[in-house]
């Protein structure tokens, strides 16, 4: 092989990234590739295959995208019952029989047979491929399998990842110190558009930010670009429900450095500052009007007049007053 051979490196994670704080800031595509080093052919076939939600490049989202598209291509490589093989034909012949996956497998390995296959890859097989022999599985519902990345085991394998409000360090219950947030949407009339809300917990200062499409990769970059502004002691954790729009947590610990916590179901007191100060808002923005119509530059008024308005708890200091000391 020649030495002077380029060996073409697919883009990773940590290049989608900062292909995404570039194209943030309005950089070329070439200008991106001199950066990386890339060629700008390779930028520009990365933001034509991962183009994002609204036409915005997201890299978590292109690196998913990435992953499954690698998966899908490989399928078929690793596939052990293809289409006409004899060890194809063999299995369907057993399962017209009435043989069950786990006999099929049983028999094979008594018999001494090569290339021998699980009983995962023939009820996958029978799932994915061959649906029409459900029909001679004796269980067809309890112990037939389903597929994997179901929306079910994707909900429970995010579940499992986040961090529960019972893990957050119990000083901050006490709101002896700034930093300390929670989070929360409020919802308009067309359920569409919304306010994306964020109070300090012991301030009770609010930031809130317009939103016209409630979706994770969105509320994640609101929330980060939002935080990037405060010092570091002003962003030390963020509590929020558990609404499929914070899904892309992981990116906002990762860009604002917060840690980020989840509410119980159902139990939203556990965000009381955030749910009293969404219920302040609904003076001015009452649940039954629509806020597409509303723009950015007046949900800022309604927040400088919630945040420099005086406060009983505070001795009635304001909560700007508390949050900037």
């Amino acid at each position: 092989m020649d030495k002077n051979q380029v060996h073409y490196q697919h883009i990773n994670e940590r290049e989608r990234h900062k292909i995404e704080g570039f194209r943030d800031v309005g950089w070329s595509v070439r200008d991106i590739a001199r950066a990386l080093g890339r060629d700008p052919s390779t930028i520009s076939r990365e933001l034509r295959r991962h183009p994002g939600s609204g036409g915005g490049y997201s890299a978590t989202n292109a690196t998913c995208e990435a992953k499954e598209s690698r998966i899908g291509a490989n399928v078929f490589v690793h596939k052990k019952l293809k289409p006409g093989t004899r060890l194809t034909r063999h299995v369907e012949s057993k399962l017209r029989q009435y043989w069950s996956p786990e006999q099929i497998v049983g028999r094979r390995n008594f018999e001494g047979r090569k290339r021998n296959v699980s009983v995962e890859t023939i009820y996958r097989f029978i799932a994915n491929d061959r649906p029409d022999l459900r029909r001679f599985l004796r269980l067809q519902k309890g112990r037939y399998r389903r597929r994997r990345g179901t929306q079910k085991r994707a909900k429970q394998r995010y579940f499992a990842h986040r961090r529960s409000i019972t893990e957050r360090p119990a000083t901050i219950e006490k709101r002896t110190r700034l930093g300390h947030w929670e989070g929360d949407t409020v919802l308009g009339k067309e359920k569409s558009s919304r306010f994306l809300t964020h109070v300090e917990r012991k301030s009770g200062v609010l930031f809130a930010d317009k939103i016209d499409a409630c979706t994770a990769d969105l509320v994640g970059r609101k929330t980060v670009k939002r935080f990037r502004r405060l010092p570091k002691r002003l962003r030390q954790t963020v509590t929020y429900d558990n609404g499929v729009e914070f899904s892309d947590y992981e990116r906002t610990e990762r860009d604002s450095k917060m840690i980020v916590y989840f509410a119980r179901p159902y139990h939203s007191w556990e965000r009381g500052t955030n749910e009293n100060t969404n219920g302040l808002l609904r003076q001015f923005f009452p649940k039954k009007i629509p806020l597409k119509g509303v723009t950015q530059k007046q949900l800022d008024r309604v927040v400088r007049l919630l945040n420099t308005r005086p406060r009983k708890r505070h001795g009635y200091r304001t909560p700007d007053e508390v949050f900037t000391g």
